[in-house]
């Protein structure tokens, strides 16, 4: 009896030398995935901060570039007062930046450092334990508790900074329909999305990517031909331009551009703002130009067919197509690289979860592909910057410079443009050239 209880625990000891390291390297391995997980928390912690200190770098040297009198490279665009009301609007968002910049900063480092994420995880397993329904769930959590803590910014923004200025137009009760919509519509399509995602990623493994970059991309293909017939209802009324002198020029200009035009749509802008806008949306037969109230209201003919030359200029030279397949092939890229990344522990590990998940991995992997998505972003800023330009000057060869040029003027000042920005903050933030350059350009023969 002795003998055998012996053996009993002698058996370890029998194993093969080969099965001894294998069994030695799993524990090697997992010894290995905390150090691994610390070095990714730190590398998540210093990229926030990064990103933190950059953009205070930034907001820095455009604050640089305040005067307190006129500038005279804006003499007949500003006057004097409505220079310093915009650079008192500029200073106001300057500071309300800087406080809803550092809240978010504060809001989220405390996330990293005592585990909110994984404890929003904890409560989403707790509810449900499906692994679909627990990432909805865990979305759902994190995207509730942010929007009940920005929401008192969001109110001050627009009762207190756009009202003191002239721009609010909205309405407690917009206001608070346009945040049920916004939930009703993320919870839809946003989760719709994910669930498609996380659904591809349990049937393929890795290979999830391919799936999901077909799916999204048709998705966004979608979006891109019904958003202004599907969505903008939700939130806006729209109807076609009544018959009189700017459809007459309108349809002109587009019969001179050879650019097929049936859909002209007002849209009540004016509704929750007094700033003005116009825009191109759509593919094919679905394509539209849509006209702000407030556009009409603010400008003449000639300017509105101006603004419209510009958009159309876009579309006749391919912007608005390239503009897809880039954001296509960009989205590819993002799912190829998350593809991976997105099986390893570590990165859940590195966010204080235990158990592996797709949308613990998904959230510490957004945050480290955020510097390879600013330098992404930064190039696609160029690209649209430069079509800016081309399309500028397709308005100006194919209409009147000078109807876009003064368009430009007084959308700039009606809205309190900054005119005067720092170049490193242009290069870094503008998807459209500052007003200046545009009107320089515009001036120099073709």
């Amino acid at each position: 009896m002795l003998r055998a209880h012996f053996d009993k625990l002698s058996v370890p000891l029998a194993k093969t030398p080969a099965e001894l390291n294998r069994k030695t390297k799993i524990v090697n391995h997992k010894s290995k995935i905390p150090i691994v997980s610390s070095v990714i928390f730190y590398l998540i912690v210093g990229i926030i901060i990064f990103d933190y200190i950059l953009d205070r770098l930034l907001d820095y040297l455009n604050s640089t570039r305040w005067n307190n009198e006129l500038p005279k490279t804006l003499e007949g665009i500003y006057d004097a007062e409505k220079y310093k009301k915009q650079q008192d609007y500029e200073k106001t968002n300057h500071r309300f930046s800087l406080i809803t910049d550092t809240f978010s900063f504060v809001l989220i480092m405390l996330m990293l450092l005592f585990s909110g994420f994984a404890f929003a995880d904890h409560l989403a397993r707790n509810i449900i334990e499906q692994p679909i329904l627990t990432a909805l769930v865990f979305f759902g959590i994190l995207m509730f508790a942010s929007d009940v803590l920005s929401t008192p910014f969001s109110v001050y923004n627009i009762f207190v900074i756009e009202e003191k200025f002239g721009f609010n137009k909205t309405t407690v009760r917009t206001f608070i329909l346009d945040k049920i919509k916004g939930w009703l519509l993320t919870a839809l399509l946003g989760g719709g999305i994910l669930s498609l995602v996380i659904w591809f990623y349990q049937l393929t493994g890795e290979w999830f990517w391919m799936l999901a970059w077909a799916a999204v991309s048709l998705f966004m293909i979608f979006m891109a031909m019904f958003y202004s017939n599907l969505i903008v209802p939700l939130f806006n009324k729209q109807k076609p331009l009544a018959e009189g002198e700017l459809k007459t020029a309108i349809e002109a200009f587009a019969e001179k551009t050879g650019y097929k035009l049936k859909n002209i749509y007002v849209i009540d802008g004016s509704k929750r703002s007094t700033k003005s806008n116009a825009y191109f949306t759509g593919l094919g037969a679905k394509k539209r130009i849509v006209l702000y109230d407030t556009l009409i209201n603010d400008l003449t003919t000639n300017e509105i067919v101006g603004v419209l030359a510009h958009e159309i200029g876009h579309y006749k030279k391919k912007h608005t197509v390239t503009g897809i397949i880039i954001s296509v092939l960009q989205t590819g890229l993002t799912l190829f690289i998350l593809s991976l990344f997105i099986g390893s522990p570590v990165l859940c590990n590195a966010l204080g979860a235990e158990k592996p998940s797709f949308h613990i991995g998904l959230i510490a992997f957004g945050i480290l592909y955020s510097p390879l998505s600013m330098f992404i972003g930064l190039g696609l800023n160029y690209i649209s910057r430069k079509n800016e330009f081309t399309a500028d000057r397709f308005a100006a060869e194919n209409y009147y410079s000078e109807a876009l040029q003064n368009a430009l003027k007084k959308l700039s000042v009606k809205s309190l443009s900054n005119l005067n920005p720092h170049p490193l903050y242009v290069f870094f933030h503008y998807s459209h050239p500052p007003l200046l350059e545009r009107l320089c350009a515009l001036k120099k023969p073709s």
